[in-house]
């Protein structure tokens, strides 16, 4: 079993001024001892928000967290079968009438592929993928 963070964890931590190897402590403060991964398209959500800096010192401060959570860090790429799982939840809710973030849907996915958990602050829309173990951090 593993955990993949979902960014809403590492965005809370570079405001609170964490390094990525103290946001990975607290998890497992939480979590035991599991290995810890990110999607990424994490990666892309934290670089977003650099362009998003409102100052070039902020700008500077995100850039450094997101090639340091880089570097700490396992990243899993987007395979075919991340995708084939992405289709069928996304299928599977959509004709149920529910809607979830494209985003949120394919870092969920990235779990379920690895047979992961995901943890998060935003366990609103993780709770909705079906066989998707969600740990409130």
């Amino acid at each position: 079993m593993g955990l993949i963070l979902d960014t809403s964890v590492l965005i809370t931590a570079e405001r609170l001024r964490l390094t990525p190897a103290q946001a990975v402590s607290s998890v497992q403060a939480i979590t035991g001892e599991i290995a810890i991964g990110l999607s990424a398209l994490s990666v892309a959500e934290l670089g977003h928000g650099i362009y998003r800096a409102s100052s070039e010192e902020r700008r500077n401060r995100r850039r450094a967290f997101v090639e340091e959570v880089k570097a700490t860090l396992p990243i899993y790429s987007m395979t075919v079968q991340t995708a084939e799982i992405v289709a069928r939840v996304d299928g599977e809710q959509a004709a149920k009438g529910q809607k979830l973030p494209l985003s949120d849907l394919i870092i969920g996915a990235c779990a379920l592929e690895l047979g992961y958990a995901i943890g998060t602050h935003n366990f609103r829309d993780f709770e909705r993928i079906p066989g998707l173990t969600v740990i409130r951090l």
